[in-house]
């Protein structure tokens, strides 16, 4: 198996997603592919697009990209105006250069990609942009939901949506990125793999995350970022709430 990396919830956070893509150069890692939500609730949508067309070799569409395009139905007041403000800055207009190539770039991400046997989608095999796998639902979940997901693609699932990093097994059980190995996987086992968020962790862990697989062996990164420059950013814009910088400090 080739060697790979794997990003996911940039949401237009600059710092944090260069600093992930010169960790991921550092390590000599392949093709880098990108588990969608390019833009929302950041500062920066024109310069992550950019960045993420130029670097990634595939990216899958996430929910806020769909609402780009297609309007933000069932998103929050923050989320909605969030999305608005993001809206305005990448439509396209003979005035801004590569603005139509971007949006079209957005607006064209597959739902889904198969990369040497490994499904991977933004937010489940069954509801590929919209659909939460959350650690509760181990405990919680409808009859039947983990039979389904997992019947839902051969081997292993690479997820993102929920910016919580660890590993779905059946049973169903889920675990931690802090409680896993500095490499995991290779047992043969199914797994839906969350590879964690690049620009809004919500594990209570504030860095940046991603996912590598070298030589069959899934393996976590956390990488430190600038994230007081994301806030100022982020407070100087004033559609962006001051609660989506106070949260970046927090990994809330």
């Amino acid at each position: 198996m080739p060697t790979a990396a794997f990003i996911s919830d940039i949401h237009a956070n600059h710092e944090a997603l260069t600093a992930v893509l010169e960790d991921i150069d550092r390590h000599g890692y392949g093709d880098i592919y990108c588990l969608g939500d390019v833009v929302g609730y950041g500062p920066d949508p024109v310069a992550c697009t950019a960045l993420v067309s130029r670097r990634c070799k595939v990216t899958v569409m996430g929910n806020h990209d769909e609402a780009l395009v297609k309007g933000a139905w069932g998103f929050n007041q923050v989320a909605r105006t969030a999305m608005e403000w993001t809206r305005k800055q990448l439509q396209p207009s003979f005035f801004r250069p590569g603005s139509r190539a971007r949006w079209q770039y957005l607006a064209r991400l597959p739902l889904r990609h198969e990369w040497n046997g490994i499904l991977l989608v933004h937010g489940s095999p069954r509801e590929p942009t919209t659909e939460y796998i959350l650690p509760r639902d181990v405990e919680w979940s409808p009859p039947g939901m983990f039979e389904e997901l997992f019947n839902g693609f051969e081997s292993v699932c690479l997820v993102g949506h929920t910016h919580m990093a660890g590993v779905f097994e059946e049973g169903p059980t889920f675990t931690p990125q802090s409680q896993l190995g500095e490499t995991f996987g290779g047992k043969g086992a199914k797994m839906i793999v969350n590879v964690g968020s690049v620009g809004q962790p919500r594990d209570r862990d504030w860095r940046a995350c991603y996912l590598s697989i070298e030589d069959g062996l899934f393996r976590f990164h956390r990488v430190e970022y600038d994230v007081e420059t994301t806030q100022r950013k982020i407070r100087a814009v004033p559609e962006l709430d001051n609660r989506l910088g106070d949260r970046l400090a927090e990994g809330s």
